[in-house]
């Protein structure tokens, strides 16, 4: 029997993340949709080998594929990124979360005391 943990599936996306390559195919697909070799063609490697970085891309779930035609298109998947990203961050530093929630509730930047605090009122 193989274990399966929840944060297995976030691993790859950690995984996914670690190669320079892969990020910046990541922030390419920001302004949106591209085809395969629209991609490739921003990189100085050969074509298998940025289809192989598609293909951990989308194993991880941060890109999608569709065919139109004979090209594929790449779109990315935020919500996977920020949820996997999200996560692990309150995980690790929840009390930077609370911090910012709570300046931002009260409309400062995290760190900054509010108006009402350390006035000795």
């Amino acid at each position: 029997m193989s274990e399966q943990h929840p944060q297995d599936g976030e691993a790859g996306v950690f995984r996914a993340l670690a190669d320079p390559t892969r990020r910046q195919i990541l922030e390419d697909l920001r302004s949106g949709e591209l085809a395969a070799g629209e991609i490739a063609a921003r990189f100085p490697i050969s074509a298998p080998s940025v289809s192989r970085h598609l293909g951990v891309l989308k194993g991880a779930g941060l890109v999608a594929e569709r065919r139109e035609g004979n090209r594929i298109l790449y779109s990315l998947v935020e919500d996977r990124l920020a949820t996997s990203v999200g996560r692990f961050l309150s995980a690790v530093c929840p009390e930077q979360i609370v911090l910012r929630h709570t300046a931002w509730r009260h409309g400062a930047e995290p760190g900054t005391p509010r108006a009402d605090e350390g006035h000795g009122a």
